[in-house]
């Protein structure tokens, strides 16, 4: 039951939300996932969860047999800190890994995308025959001067690929995977250190760019923006925008809030679409957090429209697939909307839901676009895997067992890019570039490692409800740093009928309130109740305690100070 002043602010904040607020809380859609189909075809979800315990099980297992196996190996090279460390392939069989190169080639996308995969869906990655956290502290280069999380543990190991000092989103990206990891073990040994240095570097390039993010990739040894053969990565300011902010959010201190708006303006400022490979979707999250948190007005559809409409000008059409191909829905999955006919990444893909989910807690108006796409793309990425696609589809079926299930190919691609590759299959056909990396790669390389680490992502976030088709989506899985927040998970309903799912509550007994519509639509529930969801449309589902103290501050909704609902009122 609800207290009187409970039930009084419930009828105030749904009164005094204006219709005008109202519609526009339920009708920000994006053009890009209006293309896409409401109920994917054929219609199949994987278990990401059960992928990413199975990937952790058995990638991390260096007892594995069989060719190419085992993925991991003992770098003993201690460049950064005196520590062994456990290097993964980036792909099947990559000849400039393991044992060669002084077995010193190992990727940051690939061990701490596995790290922050496993965390996500409860592995303790510091208890099991190696603490794996600590030995990511190698990927901090110290040795170099440039102090911040690298692809590499050294220049040379960096030379022979994986972006080393030349292509700004390389250098970038594992400080945010880094930042991930960082809540998940807030104690681990020299993090704190690590992260604060992070953050001033950032802050530091942020004051000298003064605006002007449009460099191939910045030197944060001599702090220095720098100019080469790869065209300027604008979108890298989401990058520092985003660490930024969950720096202020973890030590408190206004310069980084000032780096994260002064970031993220720098960012907004672009008259051409920026996005260039997977910091724009984090530029769209924080635009939404700091205009709920902040008081901020950013433009959020701008930089989600950025992020997936593929109309990039550097990273020509750069973006989410909206298409079919042979009576085979591709759409959601992130990459090139044009090469080739399009091709579609299963890292891009997994990446992309990290800030882009938890966006709908800060701005619940795309939660009906951000629903649609989750479903299209967690039906999408199952075509890379050689167990979840037909023979047909793939380019080496044959060699398919040796990616012993939990290995994706590296994306589909609508037609094969390269000529040595099958042309029997057909469209959505499942390969990688991994040949194309290194003469004498095997074919195998196209087996993605780093894409299929990242698979935890998914599997923090998706649950399958009562209904086929509509999926519980759990917003605060990826949302680091947040204020403390109620369960919130959103739905969307792909059919043209009412469907009724089963909401389980969570730490029950519990109200629910939707973010969508503003309002309470069920008291009291102690284990579950049914609810009812409108065709081709989305709730957001707080599970908020009962008996709880709800107080009105400006626009948002709290109870017990928890904020519930950062709009609860029109806003001005």
């Amino acid at each position: 039951m609800l207290n009187v002043v409970f039930c009084l602010l419930i009828v105030f904040s749904t009164s005094a939300m204006s219709k005008e607020h109202r519609s526009k809380k339920m009708s920000g859609t994006l053009a890009r996932v209006d293309q896409m189909a409401n109920l994917p075809r054929p219609l199949k979800i994987i278990d990401y969860k059960n992928l990413a315990l199975d990937f952790d099980r058995i990638v991390f297992d260096e007892k594995q047999t069989g060719e190419f196996w085992p993925l991991v190996w003992v770098d003993q090279n201690r460049n950064n800190y005196n520590q062994d460390v456990i290097g993964i392939f980036t792909t099947l069989g990559d000849i400039r890994q393991g044992t060669n190169n002084k077995g010193a080639f190992h990727e940051a996308l690939t061990s701490m995308g596995a790290i922050l995969g496993a965390s996500l869906v409860g592995i303790d990655k510091t208890k099991q025959q190696h603490n794996y956290v600590s030995m990511l502290k190698n990927y901090f280069n110290r040795d170099t001067g440039w102090n911040i999380m690298q692809n590499n543990v050294s220049p040379e190991a960096g030379a022979n690929g994986g972006g080393y000092g030349r292509d700004w989103w390389y250098d970038v990206f594992p400080n945010l995977l880094f930042w991930a990891i960082y809540e998940k073990y807030p104690q681990e040994k020299d993090f704190d250190l690590m992260a604060k240095t992070i953050a001033d570097k950032f802050y530091e390039a942020d004051k000298i760019l003064n605006g002007n993010y449009n460099f191939s990739y910045f030197d944060y040894g001599k702090m220095q923006p720098q100019i080469n053969w790869i065209c300027a990565q604008p979108d890298v300011a989401a990058g520092h925008s985003y660490v930024l902010y969950s720096a202020y959010k973890k030590f408190g201190e206004q310069k980084y809030l000032e780096g994260a708006k002064s970031s993220l303006k720098a960012l907004a400022s672009n008259r051409i679409n920026p996005s260039y490979e997977v910091l724009m979707p984090f530029g769209a999250l924080m635009a939404a957090r700091l205009n709920a948190e902040e008081g901020e007005s950013f433009n959020v559809r701008e930089m989600l429209d950025w992020s997936f409409d593929g109309t990039a000008v550097c990273r020509q059409g750069w973006g989410v697939l909206a298409d079919r191909w042979n009576g085979i829905d591709v759409s959601g999955l992130m990459g090139s909307t044009v090469d080739h006919g399009g091709y579609g990444f299963v890292m891009n893909t997994y990446d992309l839901a990290w800030p882009i989910v938890p966006l709908v807690r800060y701005d619940q108006s795309f939660a009906v676009s951000i629903g649609k796409w989750m479903l299209n793309a967690a039906n999408a990425v199952r075509f890379a895997y050689p167990d979840h696609t037909a023979p047909e589809h793939q380019t080496i079926p044959e060699l398919a067992h040796l990616a012993k299930g939990v290995i994706a190919y590296e994306g589909i691609v609508r037609k094969t890019t390269h000529p040595e590759y099958r042309y029997t299959a057909r469209a959505p056909i499942a390969q990688g570039d991994g040949p194309l990396w290194v003469k004498g790669n095997p074919a195998a390389t196209q087996f993605s490692v780093y894409g299929s680490a990242h698979a935890g992502i998914f599997g923090s976030i998706i649950e399958e409800t009562n209904v086929e088709g509509i999926l519980k989506l759990d917003t605060l899985a990826t949302d680091f740093y947040r204020q403390e927040a109620y369960p919130t998970y959103l739905y969307y309903n792909p059919y043209p009928t009412i469907k009724t799912i089963t909401v389980k509550a969570v730490r029950g007994p519990v109200d629910l309130y939707d973010l969508v519509s503003g309002k309470f639509i069920a008291m009291n529930v102690l284990a579950e109740t049914n609810v009812d969801l409108n065709s081709l449309s989305a709730m957001i589902l707080v599970h908020v305690p009962v008996n709880g103290f709800v107080e009105q501050l400006g626009s948002k909704l709290l109870v017990n100070k928890v904020v519930v609902d950062f709009h609860a009122t029109s806003q001005k």
